[in-house]
């Protein structure tokens, strides 16, 4: 009999979570002693919950990272670290995507990672996986390679059929030329177990190089809520676009034919680096976890009512917040920096 496979959505139990290390061979050189605390932080406190496998770059970047969790205090038995060299640290879009079959059996799907359309070096980033699959970091699961481009950052499931993503970034000609909406939404039905796929024409945050990931935007919190990006301020550049995402929400279907019950999140106040670029900062780049729900926080007044917002999304799980006002400044958070790994059923 033959038992498809699925995307779990990411609520459900997990193995665990996946991280890159960020190394001196990256644009995080000189911003390493900043960023380097965030990703301690996000180890001590993935690890309370779930196992954490780590990415180190070298046998040197290895001893370093392992120094840094011991002077963190942070216990070193529900974290495995691995050598494999890497461009970048954001794992959302260069790691494996998990899925599982009707007998529980998972396999990686290990697709094309071009660095969002070519605009950044990724041919180190695109073999990550493979590499960590040859030192046995994910046991003896199944590793299928795919020969088109995806990025886990954009796309969201619900658990029951549907699929959200956008056409800024799905169908853009840097990544898939030849694949228009028909073809993909077939693959994703082949790979994913999707029936219904949910076009987002609208939405971007300024500063952005990843063209709209639906990680950004809009999430699933469980089969039928989203909680989704908002903008307060009809002066500020997003207004527009991020009200029209906003009506597209609301037009969407969950399994039953009902509206999505949406969930606004707050509108930070703006971030920029030291050029006067704005940074995309976004509360909907959390990260669900076993038990818990990391949320990234920008040192602004609305972090709060962020983590009280999704506290009403979750209400079974812990919510921690987590300093991503240095991770911003390479124009990602907290979601873009990590990738779960599902757990058999």
């Amino acid at each position: 009999m033959n038992h498809p496979y699925r995307l779990p959505p990411e609520w459900a139990p997990q193995q665990s979570v996946i991280l890159t290390w960020p190394h001196t061979h990256s644009d995080w050189q000189p911003l390493l002693a900043d960023v380097e605390p965030v990703y301690v932080e996000l180890v001590r406190q993935i690890s309370r919950f779930e196992a954490v496998l780590i990415a180190a770059y070298d046998e040197a970047h290895h001893r370093h990272i392992a120094s840094l969790l011991d002077t963190a205090d942070i216990a070193q038995k529900n974290i495995s670290l691995y050598r494999a060299p890497s461009n970048d640290s954001w794992t959302r879009d260069h790691g494996p995507i998990t899925v599982v079959n009707g007998q529980g059996k998972l396999r990686l799907l290990d697709f094309t990672f071009n660095g969002w359309g070519g605009k950044y070096p990724a041919t180190l980033d695109n073999r990550l996986t493979r590499e960590l699959h040859a030192q046995g970091a994910f046991g003896d699961l199944p590793r299928e390679r795919i020969d088109w481009v995806l990025e886990g950052g954009a796309i969201e499931v619900d658990g029951r059929g549907g699929l959200l993503t956008t056409t800024r970034c799905l169908l853009s000609p840097l990544r898939n030329p030849d694949l228009g909406c028909q073809a993909l939404e077939a693959q994703f039905h082949q790979l994913f177990g999707v029936e219904r796929t949910l076009w987002l024409e609208n939405g971007h945050l300024v500063g952005d190089d990843t063209d709209s990931h639906i990680d950004t935007l809009a999430r699933f919190c469980n089969p039928s809520t989203i909680a989704y990006t908002t903008c307060d301020d009809p002066r500020d550049e997003h207004y527009n676009e991020l009200k029209a995402m906003e009506a597209e929400l609301h037009a969407f279907r969950d399994a039953d034919g009902n509206p999505y019950r949406l969930v606004p999140l707050p509108w930070p106040d703006p971030l920029y680096d030291s050029t006067g670029q704005r940074l995309p900062a976004t509360y909907a780049n959390f990260l669900i976890i076993n038990g818990a729900v990391l949320v990234p926080t920008y040192c602004v007044p609305q972090d709060d009512a962020a983590l009280a917002t999704l506290a009403g999304c979750f209400p079974d799980r812990q919510l921690i917040g987590v300093n991503c006002a240095p991770l911003i400044r390479q124009y990602g958070s907290l979601h873009c920096a990590t990738m779960q790994r599902p757990k058999a059923p």
